[in-house]
């Protein structure tokens, strides 16, 4: 085992976010189930979601890193989770239904340390206030493809910024991977923090 920290996420997004700070690391998409478990809190189901991402890559025989990042992240309009969409359809749903109110984005996070067995897993909340929205400008922004593969059909970080009139909150976390407490977590893990290395 060496000294290696992976990301257990194929999203580029977390990966641009942790080597924005500084991180050396590798990159292992898991291949955990994402289903939801009835009876499950949002913040349940995203440090689970975490949690299983980091345990099933840590048990595939050719790992050899120890501290392993695994992250889920949801939007919640009301009590409702809004996964990726499923079709255009279904991100015009999406964004109407987020047009002019305030949403929740979730991120778990979960880091599992081989080298001593330890974990540290927790779900960071950030709230979302959306302008209202036209058909042409959900119509248009569709059409640009950004919100394809995203959490609630936006991307706080790209094009999509363009809707988001207020955060309350870490906005890493509204990106994919709420980097204050994921630092934090891997130094308490005793794992290499880029910040801590730098020569005095």
């Amino acid at each position: 085992m060496n000294d290696t920290i992976i990301l257990a996420s194929a999203s580029p997004r977390r990966s641009e976010l942790l080597r924005q700070v500084g991180f050396d690391f590798e990159v292992i998409p898991s291949q955990a189930d994402e289903q939801e478990v009835a009876g499950e809190t949002p913040e349940e189901h995203v440090i689970r979601l975490s949690l299983d991402k980091a345990r099933e890559v840590s048990t595939r025989d050719d790992i050899d890193g120890r501290w392993i990042i695994g992250s889920d992240t949801i939007v919640l309009r009301d009590t409702v989770i809004l996964g990726k969409p499923e079709d255009k359809e279904d991100a015009a749903r999406m964004l109407r239904s987020l047009s002019g109110r305030t949403h929740q984005v979730l991120s778990g996070y979960a880091i599992l340390d081989r080298g001593t067995g330890e974990n540290r897993a927790a779900a960071v909340t950030t709230r979302v206030t959306f302008r209202s929205l036209t058909d042409a400008e959900i119509t248009g922004y569709i059409a640009t493809g950004e919100p394809t593969d995203k959490a609630g059909s936006y991307a706080i970080q790209g094009l999509g910024a363009f809707m988001v009139s207020r955060i309350e909150g870490s906005y890493s976390n509204v990106v994919g991977l709420p980097l204050c407490e994921v630092v934090q977590a891997l130094e308490t893990l005793g794992a290499p923090i880029p910040v801590l290395q730098q020569p005095n």
